[in-house]
């Protein structure tokens, strides 16, 4: 690597986060049944950003996220097209990860937002405890 470029090589990291499941904190997991969903994580101005990756699915009614504590649960799922296909990578069935967050999760404010694929989840920091399981609600944008 040169400067600031990233190298984007594929490697056995994702296999090894698989592997150690949800041992560390603050380590992205995910349910065994299901296919890793890629995410993106920032930090700053007072808030906690996830973006997912969920090409081609309804956000309405094929995606879920869920928060207990200081964890966020995200869940999709992408049905197979009914056509003859000569060659696909796609990947099609059940979608989730996890995610601890450094902080509780405030019952008020979570946001979330689907556009050209990518689910934004937004967060607002906060020192405060929260109880109970809930469900963020996932509007479509644009």
């Amino acid at each position: 690597m040169t400067g600031s470029s990233v190298s984007r090589r594929r490697s056995g990291l994702p296999e090894l986060m698989e592997w150690l499941g949800s041992g560390f904190p603050e380590v992205p997991v995910h349910g065994q049944d299901s296919h890793v969903i890629p995410i993106e994580v920032t930090e700053g101005s007072g808030q906690y950003v996830l973006r997912a990756e969920l090409p081609d699915i309804d956000p309405e009614k094929d995606a879920e996220i869920t928060v207990e504590g200081n964890t966020l649960t995200i869940r999709a799922e992408r049905t197979e097209r009914a056509e003859d296909k000569r060659h696909s990578e796609f990947r099609y069935g059940s979608f989730e990860r996890t995610v601890r967050l450094p902080f509780p999760i405030p019952e008020v404010g979570p946001t979330a937002e689907y556009r050209d694929g990518i689910l934004t989840v937004t967060v607002p920091r906060t020192t405060e405890e929260e109880p109970a399981t809930r469900t963020v609600p996932v509007r479509r944008v644009g």
